[in-house]
């Protein structure tokens, strides 16, 4: 499943970074900020796709709400991430120009469809 968005398109890039990323966080942070993450940052482009799916422009328009909030989720983790020494400083500011781009992206693209 692909969307022709280009806003779904870094988003889902996001998200496999952030797989990518996390893959060498500590074993302990496996079922914490690792599981957190990993499923904020998959919700954007999961959010996104759906309510490009629904029917209604109003339901689109919350699903990239939602789509927003979980990409402020991610943005924070990775913060986090950084501040605990897990992500360099070069990844996190590459991360958080990708989501900074992305809710740039989503701003835009609510504002198209209202």
């Amino acid at each position: 499943m692909e969307s022709n968005l280009e806003v779904w398109k870094l988003s889902h890039q996001l998200t496999i970074e952030v797989y990518k990323i996390t893959q060498v966080f500590p074993k302990s942070e496996q079922f914490g900020l690792v599981s957190q993450v990993r499923r904020s940052a998959s919700s954007v482009p999961t959010n996104i796709i759906e309510g490009q799916a629904r029917q209604y422009k109003k339901e689109f328009i919350q699903f990239l709400y939602i789509s927003k909030g979980s990409l402020e989720e991610t943005n924070y983790h990775l913060f986090l991430a950084k501040d605990l020494g897990y992500i360099s400083l070069a990844d996190y500011n590459l991360l958080n120009e990708m989501c900074t781009r992305i809710k740039m992206m989503l701003y835009k693209l609510i504002k198209s469809i209202q």
